[in-house]
């Protein structure tokens, strides 16, 4: 690797002088792609004419792109069996940029001859070196193929995965260099309106890509908006300071008296990882890039927390029922906020062009940077984000920094990365504004907002995908503890798609921040008329059982019949807070309510055992209520519940046998069941256990089945 960025700052300053005497010859060598298949007016759009307009006359690029050819040389159309290839030869390049691979995902070709694809893309280059023993390569890793190409599932996805990282390794064994051609176009399938060839704005995006490769240029030192005076960086772990710079670049990063140095590599990327640093506040972070320096005063080092979901994450503190006692003693210097608020509402109305045009590149996003918690700052920012970090303020007391990111009426699919969709839910991509997977208020919504000029088009935040590319990866790996997540309403007409999405949901954001065991906590939903609620709020219980360094916070006590956004938001964020505290920070704290463990037939009553049961009471001081059981039909009837220290006994005259249980199940129920620290218990439903005991005395359990 160093030997490669050796050559390649080398190749740099000899370029930079030969440019002085002469023109450069680039040669781009691919297919269609390269071609300009499916751009208007190629001979003006496509990559390399773009390209040969930003390097200016000190070079001359050539177009050698063949439409449908294979790298593979068994393949249907061999590179190096055509016209273009010849050509190239007799060209002579300085520079070759190439860009081959496509079309060997077709299944007349990999599935044979994968094993020859190293081989011959190296015999390509030796080919090319013939004519010129100094040129320099520049490899592109491949295009994006979308998932509405008509091969995709059968085979394409995967085939072009494998082909990629056979690229990478020809770039290793040559010494070439490798540069991206699927990652700035990956987030825009709008770009490649036959799922292939990108029209003329993506062709620009590949131009803009080589033209950085060759120069160095990237635009200088450029760091995420998350770095900036008033931020606050994650304690006690090794932390990493990444960014870009020009190509070739020495970057000096200081702070708390460390010093680390990077060098810019081919591709402008830098970072470097620092010892863990202490909480503490007035930090100064330092960042020098060449002549450019940047530095951040009032760094604070301590937890940090990413707070998203939908609108009742989004519900400002304002607008909750405690604002008038808590916003005017909300100061606090060592409460770092950083609030991204959506440039354009999801309201009921169609959206201008300029919004359209906006959130079609991503920058749904307003910019933002990171502020104190003041009367000024938290009036407008979440309410649960908010209560949660107080919490968390008042008990650690470290600097605490909140990411606010949720997107009102958002469902789980728009906050999933593409590639872990495409791989292991690929249906929910397809005509999603016409998807039964997807709410149908979410399409009506999306459709209402995309409506112009009478036809609908163009991107939305609800989109599956969306909100991770414009949301979450702008926060790659940014060291964060934990995620604290409010969301579902967008989702509560399917709860087994829900089941999937939820795991799918973590994973990608725990892949996205390369933590497996990253917390996890999210909001079960309230209470509310809508009558899927109670399958809904089981179903997040299960998941909370199932998927690990999960917590959830009950909150159907502080619900509203009418309301889909109750205004009691400090206790929800409390409840986040207790869940940090005891599985995150290994307070002695409780940090939830009874939670359903186990449904044990005793004769004909049911006795219920739960998890976090301490002080077993009702919180109206009346009889436990709202719990109900049947027998091998299903036909569910109230129950008689009686408290026995932690557990509670029910019974009916109508269910002489009863087999399965269900407490609060009911969209606005009015359960009761509290623990010592009037923590409400969960919705569930179970079936019972039976406990038979044989001559030898030993207990066997035996599960009722439906």
């Amino acid at each position: 690797m160093m030997k490669r960025f050796l050559l390649f700052t080398i190749a740099i300053c000899i370029f930079e002088a030969v440019s002085a005497r002469k023109q450069i010859k680039v040669a781009c060598i691919g297919n269609s792609i390269t071609y300009g298949t499916g751009i208007t007016d190629r001979e003006k759009y496509s990559y390399p004419v773009q390209l040969q307009n930003l390097l200016g006359n000190n070079y001359f690029v050539k177009n050698f792109g063949k439409p449908g050819a294979t790298l593979l040389r068994r393949g249907h159309r061999p590179y190096m069996q055509q016209r273009e290839f010849l050509d190239a030869m007799t060209f002579g390049a300085d520079i070759a940029v190439i860009h081959l691979g496509i079309n060997d995902t077709d299944p007349r070709d990999w599935p044979n001859y994968r094993d020859e694809f190293v081989r011959d893309y190296l015999a390509l280059i030796d080919s090319l070196k013939s004519s010129n023993k100094k040129i320099r390569f520049i490899l592109a890793q491949l295009t994006p193929i979308t998932y509405t190409h008509p091969r995709f599932i059968s085979g394409t996805k995967k085939w072009h995965d494998e082909i990629q990282e056979a690229i990478a390794t020809v770039a290793e064994v040559s010494e070439a260099e490798l540069i991206d051609f699927h990652e700035p176009l990956y987030p825009y399938p709008y770009l490649l309106p036959d799922a292939v060839h990108p029209d003329a704005e993506g062709a620009g995006i590949l131009a803009k890509t080589v033209y950085s490769a060759i120069t160095g240029d990237y635009g200088g030192l450029q760091l995420s908006g998350l770095y900036a005076d008033n931020m606050i960086l994650q304690r006690n772990i090794p932390l990493k300071i990444q960014g870009i710079a020009n190509a070739a670049t020495e970057v000096i990063v200081e702070i708390g008296g460390q010093k680390a140095i990077a060098m810019a590599d081919n591709r402008g990327r830098w970072s470097v990882t620092l010892q863990p640093l202490k909480a503490g506040s007035d930090y100064i972070l330092s960042i020098k890039a060449g002549t450019q320096k940047r530095i951040f005063h009032h760094v604070a080092v301590g937890e940090v927390w990413l707070c998203s979901g939908q609108s009742n994450m989004q519900f400002m503190l304002q607008q909750a029922i405690t604002a008038k006692e808590d916003i005017p003693s909300s100061t606090d210097n060592d409460l770092r906020l950083y609030n991204m608020k959506g440039r354009w509402n999801t309201t009921d109305a169609p959206w201008t062009i300029e919004a359209l045009d906006s959130v079609n590149h991503l920058l749904y996003f307003r910019n933002t940077g990171w502020e104190e918690a003041s009367p000024a700052t938290t009036s407008t920012f979440s309410a649960v984000a908010y209560y949660f970090g107080k919490m968390l303020r008042d008990s650690l007391k470290i600097p605490i920094g909140l990411i606010c990111n949720a997107v009102g009426g958002s469902p789980t699919e728009a906050w999933i990365d593409r590639n872990t969709l495409e791989t292991k839910f690929q249906p929910i991509l397809k005509d999603w504004l016409h998807n039964d997977f997807i709410q149908e208020w979410v399409r009506n919504r999306a459709r209402v907002n995309l409506k112009s000029k009478g036809r609908i088009s163009g991107r939305h935040p609800y989109e599956p995908c969306y909100l991770f590319e414009s949301g979450i990866k702008p926060l790659y790996q940014f060291p964060i503890q934990g995620v604290i997540w409010y969301q579902g309403e967008s989702n509560a007409h399917n709860f087994e798609t829900h089941e999937t999405l939820f795991r799918l949901l973590v994973d990608s954001w725990r892949n996205n921040w390369n933590r497996k065991d990253m917390p996890f906590y999210f909001v079960q939903l309230s209470s509310l008329d809508r009558p899927s609620w109670p399958w809904f709020r089981n179903s997040q219980l299960q998941l909370m059982k199932s998927v690990p360094y999960t917590g959830m916070a009950v909150s159907s006590d502080r619900g509203d019949s009418l309301d889909v956004h109750p205004r009691f938001k400090k206790e929800i964020g409390e409840r986040l807070g207790r869940w940090a505290l005891c599985a995150t920070y290994n307070k002695n704290i409780t940090p939830s309510g009874p939670l359903f463990r186990s449904a044990q037939k005793d004769h004909t009553s049911i006795i219920i055992s739960f998890d976090y049961a301490d002080g077993l009471s009702t919180s109206d001081g009346k009889e436990p209520s709202c719990f109900e059981i049947a027998e091998f039909e299903g036909l569910y009837y109230p129950a008689k519940a009686v408290i026995e220290k932690d557990k509670v006994r029910l019974t009916s005259s109508r269910v002489k046998n009863p087999k399965y249980v269900r407490y609060a199940w009911q969209p606005f129920t009015r359960a009761n069941l509290i623990n010592k620290e009037a923590l409400p218990a969960s919705t569930f439903k179970a079936k019972c256990e039976y406990f038979f005991r044989a001559a030898s005395g030993i207990k066997f359990r035996v599960f009722a089945t439906l």
